[in-house]
């Protein structure tokens, strides 16, 4: 990795102008589904995977591993932060792949204005189109009780129509969540998440261009009826067996709207360390015999 430091210090423009040379692809395929590899949690200081606190924490590590699933078939693509996009865009491994663009990262991990997510990556859908990016993911998280909500659910909504008129992708991932001993807490029962999935589906001037990221939860199929907007499930921090977390991903992907899988640390920390292996299994869940 010590050639991207060196790149990033001789010829800091080289970024913009492998930005502009990528090579794109249409967003989904024949079947219209989409596996993508989740890398936005370290800007949030979230760097935990099961029981090590530290796991994403070497920089190298996750690049090498991001870049063994984007090689696997069936992987369509990545959302990340600008930084993380820059040193995959940089090694040449976004070529040809779906590149979502991770956009409101203030509201970190534990602080007291976590609720108050500003946008502090792509802080705006041009910023995302003059890169030519695919689509801005952002993260509202609903809490009655905290009035940061607000301004994320504004924020949210201007990027929705913001992207919507570039014909980009306004991947929304909503939570009704609480504070529990001074700690968000999402609440995942099936109520808590149609009424966030109401809420975030009414964002922006036009729904034209926005997909929905949730979690699998208990009683889906009554949960999935609260929207016609497609779906991607998130994969979470991984505290199951793995053979658990397939069994739920191929069940929750045979509903109509679910159109595929947004997955990090799940595939990219597995507990057996396989990151190929992981990727393949996912990949053959989404899109069939492709791996």
């Amino acid at each position: 990795m010590d050639s991207l430091t060196d790149l990033r210090v001789r010829q800091p423009e080289r970024i913009s102008e492998a930005w502009q040379q990528r090579r794109r692809r249409e967003l989904v395929g024949a079947d219209g589904r989409l596996l993508i590899v989740a890398a936005d949690h370290p800007a949030r200081g979230a760097l935990g995977v099961r029981g090590d606190r530290m796991a994403m924490a070497s920089r190298p590590a996750l690049i090498d591993r991001l870049i063994t699933a984007l090689e696997r078939p069936g992987v369509d693509g990545v959302l990340a932060t600008p930084d993380v996009l820059e040193d995959l865009l940089l090694l040449g491994a976004l070529e040809g792949k779906v590149v979502i663009g991770s956009m409101n990262r203030g509201g970190l991990q534990g602080a007291a204005f976590e609720l108050d997510d500003r946008f502090t990556a792509y802080r705006s859908a041009g910023e995302i189109a003059a890169r030519r990016l695919d689509g801005g993911k952002m993260l509202t998280r609903i809490d009655l009780g905290d009035p940061g909500t607000v301004a994320t659910l504004e924020s949210s909504a201007a990027a929705v129509t913001g992207l919507a008129e570039h014909k980009l992708m306004a991947m929304v991932e909503p939570f009704w969540s609480t504070r529990k001993d001074g700690r968000v807490t999402n609440l995942l029962d099936p109520d808590s998440v149609i009424k966030s999935i109401h809420i975030a589906s009414g964002l922006g001037a036009t729904s034209a261009y926005t997909w929905l990221k949730l979690p699998v939860v208990d009683d889906l199929e009554r949960v999935m009826e609260a929207t016609t907007l497609p779906t991607l499930l998130l994969g979470g921090d991984p505290t199951v067996s793995p053979e658990e977390t397939y069994a739920s991903w191929g069940k929750a992907l045979s509903l109509p709207s679910v159109r595929g899988l947004v997955v990090g640390r799940a595939l990219l920390f597995p507990p057996d360390g396989n990151v190929s292996a992981a990727v393949d299994r996912a990949a053959v869940l989404v899109h069939g015999g492709v791996a």
